[in-house]
């Protein structure tokens, strides 16, 4: 089969299983006597919030809050759309109409909580003191920092209003179930869109110590907040969130299992190589490109015809001005590296069809790519450096744009290695 065709395939099966419409309907509940509000927020919170509402046999209001192009048509329940990754007014709007419509809530009341990647820039309110400005600006720094996602969800838990379990604060007394679709290395429920409706174990002291790491500028009133004894969040045992019930409904593991399915049945072995890797993208490509050779050239440590799969979160220092993205960072470390090994084709791309900034998921590589990028007078090595994934990869032909996949399951790396003649 056709290298490309089959990655893709590959990919298209890691998305489909990840949908909530197959993963959701097993994890809902029998209906409370009192009301039941359904909110949420993430890239996928509104395909989730249409899986729901098939299958709720009773009465059902509520609103959840996605990216923008990811809207999915609901009868009962409100779809809001905002900006990711950086957040703006209509997130801070619909943030604002979510808590109050969780306030004054009895025991009977059942909270459905839908949350999913993308929920900690679309799901935004300011801790008291703070601006929506402030949080733009904090979430700027923190993308270009190369810090990790944990990192960075554990600093914006504690700049928060609603996260770090502060939205389950809310609800009380009602009884709270989040349902959760992980798009974080190691699937920590606090880290999943910061964790609104679960007890976080980190603290304000961590999170000025992620500060100090990086080098973040702070503003006067956000550094004396995160200071303060008022920005920590609700810790595990709170009384607000006794009987709350967290479901992880589907998680990077299942995307890459159903991945290597499809390679098993194109005559390829599967190896998954992990499904929360993390570290600077071009470093990981540089890596993954070492254990490539070994297999290619070795035969270890699984032998060829295959495919190397992982999942998880890597990360971009900005140093350049280019377009880039993770994957395709990673990416064109990987074709760097690999120097034209023969029989080695490579995907990489993000599940939620959305690589860094643009509307691409990602691109793929061929034993020929460097090759061809220098027939076109363009330097591999500059692009890498500028951060130009995504115009090295648009001029080859080589992107991948699948639009909004309503899912959100991280990142996806396929690495297929034939055996060499």
């Amino acid at each position: 089969m056709d290298r490309r065709l089959l990655m893709r395939r590959m990919f298209d099966a890691a998305v489909a299983a990840a949908q909530p419409s197959v993963c959701l309907p097993p994890h809902l509940p029998p209906p409370p006597k009192g009301r039941t509000i359904v909110i949420g927020a993430g890239k996928a919170s509104a395909a989730m919030a249409r899986a729901l509402e098939d299958h709720w046999k009773g009465p059902l209001e509520g609103l959840v809050v996605t990216r923008y192009g990811y809207e999915v048509p609901c009868e009962r329940i409100e779809i809001v759309q905002a900006a990711h990754p950086v957040p703006d007014e209509a997130g801070l709007r619909a943030t604002e109409r979510i808590r109050a419509l969780v306030q004054g809530l009895t025991k009977d009341d059942l909270v459905i909580a839908l949350v999913s990647g993308g929920g900690s820039s679309l799901l935004v309110a300011p801790a008291p003191g703070l601006t929506l400005a402030d949080k733009q600006a904090v979430n700027k720094a923190l993308l270009a920092s190369g810090a990790t996602i944990s990192e960075m969800n554990c600093v914006r838990r504690h700049l928060s209003a609603i996260k770090g379990g502060r939205l389950a604060a809310t609800c009380h007394p009602a009884r709270v179930l989040t349902l959760l679709i992980s798009d974080v290395p190691g699937d920590h429920p606090a880290d999943i869109a910061s964790g609104p409706t679960v007890a976080d174990a980190s603290t304000r002291a961590e999170a000025l110590a992620i500060v100090e790491r990086y080098r973040i500028e702070l503003a006067p009133a956000v550094r004396a907040w995160l200071a303060g004894e008022d920005s920590e969040t609700l810790k595990p045992g709170d009384p607000r969130l006794a009987g709350h019930e967290v479901r992880m409904i589907t998680s990077p593991q299942i995307a890459l299992e159903a991945a290597a399915g499809v390679a098993r049945e194109a005559g390829l072995t599967p190896c998954i190589l992990g499904d929360s890797l993390e570290g600077e993208a071009r470093d990981v490509g540089k890596v993954l490109a070492g254990i490539t050779r070994q297999v290619a050239l070795r035969g270890q440590p699984v032998q060829a015809p295959c495919v190397l799969l992982s999942g998880g979160e890597t990360t971009v220092t900005i140093r350049g001005q280019g377009r880039g993205g993770r994957n395709v960072e990673f990416l064109l470390s990987l074709a760097i590296h690999l120097d034209g090994v023969p029989g080695v084709h490579a995907m990489a791309g993000d599940t939620d069809g959305v690589d860094g900034a643009e509307e691409i998921a990602g691109a793929v590589i061929t034993p020929d790519t460097l090759a061809r990028a220098w027939q076109l007078g363009i330097s591999p090595r500059q692009s890498l450096d500028n951060n130009d994934g995504h115009g090295f990869f648009q001029a080859l032909g080589d992107s991948i744009v699948t639009g909004p996949t309503l899912t959100n399951v991280n990142d996806f790396r396929a690495i297929v290695i034939d055996r060499l003649s």
